[in-house]
């Protein structure tokens, strides 16, 4: 069956190249029994291609069931999917039959597969290997056939490294991995999907039909979509329940935009700019660590000043750091007094004990300079007591005065002795 002919009959929506040839690869693999990894973010429509490889396959006739494997929990996912015996375990009243059974002969399509526990994760695996699984309670080996569709929208292979996921499952499973794009990256799917949504909610809510200016257009295009189809949807069914004026503005469509996702996600971001994520130690260190640099060039250029008698010619051929001392140097408050900074007078005279007179004032270099401490832990020790110093031991002020959860703060006193 041609691309074409598979949207129809699926109602799949869009000319992307990356989704016909995602629809290609299913169309390819269905009629076999191979196990098919579905991988895409939330939303994408990863369920859509499980069905597709089903209806495709020899196995059409047979019986087809979704599993959420994130929403069945640890303790009975074992007796959801293989089944239990009677007593098995408290409230196992009587037996019951696993999906694995009751799909016998059809197609099971497990979604969320990377929130599977790792021990029903290896009974998952002999059934792929053999299709042998054995009942909660029981000491008797089932047989099944079936076949296995996983899906998922974390990156599995990450899972693997981490320790959360069986390396063994993720080669079984991965045999014909599926990428499913994201709907940012089907910037020419957008607006048919939209129209195609708007056409439906009108049409069922008898409303009149809905259309979007040019500025709209270029909103709706150059956003994000971090929801994926799913939030294209549901903004479609807003816009053509609520919205009076059917002509709908860049403006208005931007209401419809949640604030959190609105000022990251428009303009988006291009894939080459780098990744920010700073924890609150990173953020704290990065400050300590600016403050140590500035305390560095400070001292060069008075222990400059101090032997030149002016600034060296290192620093009159850098007038930034000049500059930004002379800001930093005046911007006080009003309670603060006022300091100008100047090139000093050429009035030093050397004496013989290695000293200047600036002045009348004398200035030895004999002194051994003290190098402060570059210990992170003293420097955030430090900060954490004269923050509980100026609140008088209110932890909640302090961590606010320092930039950290409350929580945070509790245990950096217990970890640093406090």
């Amino acid at each position: 069956m041609e691309v074409q002919e598979i949207k129809q009959r699926f109602g799949i929506i869009g000319n992307s190249p990356l989704l016909n040839r995602a629809i290609t690869i299913a169309n390819q693999v269905a009629p076999t029994d191979i196990s098919v990894l579905i991988t895409g973010e939330s939303g994408s429509g990863k369920e859509v291609f499980s069905h597709i490889i089903h209806q495709m396959s020899p196995r059409k006739h047979g019986p087809f069931i979704a599993v959420n494997c994130g929403a069945i929990p640890e303790g009975t996912i074992d007796s959801e999917l293989f089944g239990h015996e009677k007593g098995a375990y408290t409230g196992a009243v009587g037996e019951r039959k696993g999906y694995f059974e009751t799909v016998n002969g059809g197609t099971i399509f497990l979604d969320e597969i990377a929130e599977m526990p790792l021990g029903t994760q290896a009974r998952l695996l002999r059934v792929l290997e053999s299709g042998q699984y054995i009942k909660v309670g029981s000491s008797k080996v089932e047989k099944t056939n079936v076949r296995v569709i996983a899906a998922t929208n974390v990156d599995v292979y990450d899972a693997v490294k981490n320790g959360k996921f069986r390396e063994d499952l993720y080669y079984r499973l991965n045999t014909v991995p599926l990428k499913i794009p994201p709907l940012r990256d089907r910037k020419e799917d957008v607006f048919l999907l939209f129209r195609k949504f708007t056409a439906d909610f009108t049409d069922k809510y008898r409303t009149p039909p809905i259309q979007l200016d040019e500025e709209a257009q270029q909103v709706l295009t150059n956003y994000s979509w971090p929801g994926n189809v799913r939030q294209l949807k549901n903004m479609a069914e807003q816009l053509a329940v609520l919205e009076r004026d059917r002509i709908i503005t860049a403006q208005t469509l931007l209401t419809y935009i949640p604030h959190e996702a609105g000022g990251r996600n428009l303009p988006m971001r291009l894939d080459n700019q780098p990744k920010e994520d700073f924890s609150e130690r990173d953020i704290l260190y990065k400050v300590l660590f600016d403050m140590k640099r500035d305390m560095v060039e400070l001292k060069k250029l008075v222990a400059d000043i101090i032997e030149h008698g002016g600034v060296s010619p290192h620093y009159a051929n850098n007038p930034q750091t000049l500059n930004q001392l002379y800001r930093d140097i005046e911007l006080h408050g009003n309670n603060e007094p006022q300091f100008t900074l100047q090139q000093p007078v050429n009035t030093v005279t050397n004496n013989s004990n290695n000293s200047n007179t600036i002045d009348g004032f004398n200035i030895t270099h004999d002194a051994e300079e003290v190098e402060e401490s570059l210990s992170l832990i003293e420097k955030e020790s430090d900060l954490i007591r004269k923050a509980l110093k100026k609140h008088k031991g209110k932890r909640k002020l302090a961590a606010n005065e320092l930039g950290i959860s409350e929580r945070t703060l509790y245990r950096k006193i217990k970890e640093l002795n406090l």
